[in-house]
């Protein structure tokens, strides 16, 4: 499951993002993840010494977004989440369109039903799901022979439904070894960044 200090980030991101919010208080996100304060601070220590964050005396200001996304891409380890992995002889597009509606979407299928396009052509299909939505991913695509296309992360409670948020789209193509992920994750931060 994703650490704590990664919810802290994608927080922090997702707000930035979505609602333009660069201002935050270590106190609002202790209770917003009921986490300790000095997991917070912990979390935030290496965005302070890169500049990425600035402490000010009751809040910090983000002002280094892509500081802070390259950070938590670069700590963010996708392996240690795989809850589980097979193979269906399917297009990537069959394999979406049977996934239970507890999958949250993410990597290709997340880039290409946000933005009803994708940079190249892909194979794997990358979802988060809970332990109940596992299951049924398990019951309608069972262990199978040859290269997993079908890659299931174990889920937090923080995550959005049906589609990751953008931050979390960087992190997780970030993180995948394929070759086209760079295209993907290239349009991303164009998108993001300019």
């Amino acid at each position: 499951m994703i650490q704590k200090k990664e919810w802290i980030y994608r927080e922090i991101l997702e707000r930035f993002f979505e609602r333009k919010e660069s201002r935050f208080t270590q106190l609002e996100l202790s209770k917003r993840f009921s986490i300790s304060l000095s997991t917070v601070s912990n979390a935030l220590a290496p965005l302070r010494s890169m500049g990425a964050i600035e402490v000010k005396q009751r809040s910090f200001v983000l002002t280094d977004a892509k500081k802070l996304i390259l950070h938590w891409a670069t700590v963010r380890s996708l392996e240690r989440d795989i809850a589980y992995r097979t193979r269906m002889d399917a297009s990537p597009a069959e394999i979406e369109k049977l996934m239970p509606s507890g999958a949250v979407f993410t990597a290709f299928s997340a880039f290409r039903l946000r933005y009803h396009e994708a940079p190249a052509d892909y194979s794997e299909v990358y979802i988060y799901a809970d332990r109940g939505t596992l299951e049924e991913i398990k019951r309608r695509f069972p262990p199978a022979d040859g290269p997993p296309n079908i890659v299931v992360l174990e889920s937090d409670p923080f995550l959005p439904k049906g589609m990751v948020s953008e931050p979390q789209l960087f992190t997780d193509l970030w993180n995948i070894k394929s070759w086209y992920a760079r295209d993907f994750l290239g349009s991303l931060e164009r998108r993001l960044f300019g």
